[in-house]
């Protein structure tokens, strides 16, 4: 019997109302988890799409323990397009994005279907984090912003949302979107809530449904990483912004948030690099530094 068989039966997932998409890279190591996570979930009305996304660890092999999940397999192409990959093989109306080193609180597919419903003019609901240390500890309940209006101008401000998990879209929302936008991928998440809220009203229901994992190898610890991916998302809403006071105020004040934020962790990566001589990461660093201060593409 595969791990979590047992649990089979008790799992109504035909038809499904969530499709949890799990991307992951290199990280089986954390992905039991993140699977077990869904697996407790109060609301038992989902499915489980795991995506390999060119995994040279034994991620293939964690997914195939569980007749839960089903695994995606391609090459390796990036976070966006990993979930972009899942988004077209599950089947569920509403769509939760969990990345392969986080964990679902045990009622957090039940808060999403609940505040859908209870808002359905909404194309999305989100909700709040706390915080966990590589070995699963609990670290710390950040303060994060509750907004109340004009999400679309919040957004271009800051990501106040943090990260996909916490979300629970509507796929006909992200549908009309054309999902994540691979050239952005480490803040693919937050464009995509930018395009959705242009058009489209969105609830925070304030609720923890989310634990967050930090470690070394997180896509978020890598600051030269997140300037670039930022500024260039940031970038691309301009001609959207374009003659909309308001708007193309946010979007400024928002690229200044980037540059301040993410240009001081990678100065401080950057001396860590001087005095260790790590050359070739240090000029590359720098170029980002210099290009973050630059205006970014159009889409």
């Amino acid at each position: 019997m595969t791990a979590g068989a047992h649990r089979s039966s008790a799992i109504n997932r035909y038809p499904a109302e969530v499709s949890v998409v799990i991307p992951c890279y290199n990280q089986a190591h954390f992905l039991t988890q993140a699977i077990e996570s869904v697996l407790q979930q109060t609301c038992r009305s989902f499915e489980i799409v795991v995506v390999d996304d060119g995994s040279t660890d034994n991620t293939g092999d964690v997914a195939a323990r569980y007749s839960e999940v089903r695994c995606v397999r391609q090459e390796n192409r990036g976070l966006a397009a990993a979930r972009n990959a899942g988004l077209r093989a599950s089947q569920a109306p509403c769509l939760v994005f969990l990345d392969a080193d986080d964990r679902l609180l045990p009622d957090a597919l039940k808060i999403g279907v609940e505040s859908l419903a209870a808002h359905p003019s909404c194309a999305f609901v989100y909700g709040r984090l706390t915080q966990i240390a590589p070995d699963g500890s609990r670290l710390s309940l950040p303060v994060q912003r509750q907004v109340e209006n004009d999400h679309c101008v919040e957004l271009l401000r800051e990501d106040f949302i943090w990260t996909s998990g916490v979300v629970m879209y509507r796929r006909s929302a992200v549908d009309m979107v054309d999902g994540f936008d691979s050239r952005i991928d480490a803040c693919a998440d937050c464009d995509l809530n930018i395009r959705i809220t242009r058009d489209h009203p969105v609830y925070g229901h304030g609720q923890v449904v989310l634990e967050y994992r930090h470690h070394d190898a997180s896509m978020s610890r890598n600051a030269a990483l997140m300037l670039k991916t930022a500024m260039t998302a940031l970038g691309y809403q301009l001609k959207y912004v374009a003659g909309h006071r308001r708007l193309e105020e946010a979007c400024r004040a928002g690229k200044k948030t980037t540059k301040e934020y993410f240009g001081r962790r990678l100065v401080k990566e950057l001396n860590g690099q001087l005095h260790s001589r790590e050359w070739r990461r240090m000029m590359a660093g720098c170029l980002t530094l210099v290009a973050g201060w630059m205006r970014a593409p159009v889409r």
